[in-house]
């Protein structure tokens, strides 16, 4: 059973690598067997991560990207194929942002910046790189990181909220276009696990007060991600597609 969790011989594309839990997908990829591209706007952690994988004896390659600009995506496939021969068979869609305002306060220029990265970009990164999947004749796998903050009701996250259930309803759009091609399409909706983004709101006196409401009591660990995203990724997931794997601690039914 171990051998179909394995990802020896593939390439996986991670976006939003340079921090958080795009830093730890791409280690559990290499980990577990895979050739990983790395992709974020801030390239100098991506070259720190990308010594630190292949230092372990993995393969690779940090590529600068911003999820909004098809050209910057368009150059890292490109450079994906020059260096492993071939497009990404894994693609995790982790790139994301928030910003945080009573809905008739919000500026529009925040609104448009959060739906630009969580919705268009996602939808930018699998077309580019799924569609090259389906011009090699490729199987694959896309892995598009939603929230349960698209299931649950909270305050001043009107642009996130919209944006992840966009991310989630997409998911299952794609899977359905997609599976003629062999390429599966799912996600994973996150509960609250700590990263650089929500440390500060999650260590305050509200983050604390809401941990007493999540079943569990307490905060996810990004290892906690780790069995699901392998789960998506590789052939233990095979007639998976348009599925969505909310790893929470119970919250979103709290």
């Amino acid at each position: 059973m171990a051998d179909r969790f394995d990802l020896t011989g593939k390439v996986a594309l991670v976006t939003g690598a340079s921090s958080g839990l795009g830093r730890h997908f791409a280690g559990v990829l290499a980990e577990a067997g895979a050739k990983v591209v790395l992709a974020a706007r801030r390239t100098d952690r991506l070259d720190a991560l990308a010594a630190e994988i292949e230092a372990k004896g993995g393969e690779a390659l940090a590529v600068s990207m911003d999820v909004t600009k098809a050209d910057t995506i368009e150059a890292a496939l490109a450079a994906t194929i020059e260096r492993f021969g071939g497009p990404a068979d894994i693609i995790v869609n982790n790139s994301g942002l928030s910003r945080d305002d009573f809905f008739i306060k919000m500026d529009e220029a925040d609104f448009d910046l959060v739906m630009d990265t969580n919705t268009k970009g996602v939808w930018l990164v699998a077309k580019t790189f799924g569609g090259a999947l389906v011009k090699a004749g490729k199987p694959g796998s896309i892995i598009n990181i939603a929230s349960i903050i698209a299931r649950r009701v909270s305050h001043t996250l009107i642009a996130y909220a919209a944006s992840k259930a966009a991310c989630e309803h997409m998911t299952r759009s794609m899977a359905i276009e997609m599976a003629r091609y062999g390429v599966r399409v799912n996600a994973i909706a996150p509960g609250y696990f700590e990263t650089e983004i929500n440390d500060e709101f999650l260590n305050s006196d509200l983050g604390q007060n809401m941990k007493k409401r999540i079943p569990m009591r307490r905060f996810g660990e990004h290892e906690e991600l780790s069995g699901p995203l392998l789960l998506l990724a590789s052939e233990a997931g095979s007639f998976m597609t348009g599925s969505t794997v909310v790893v929470d601690g119970g919250h979103v039914w709290g």
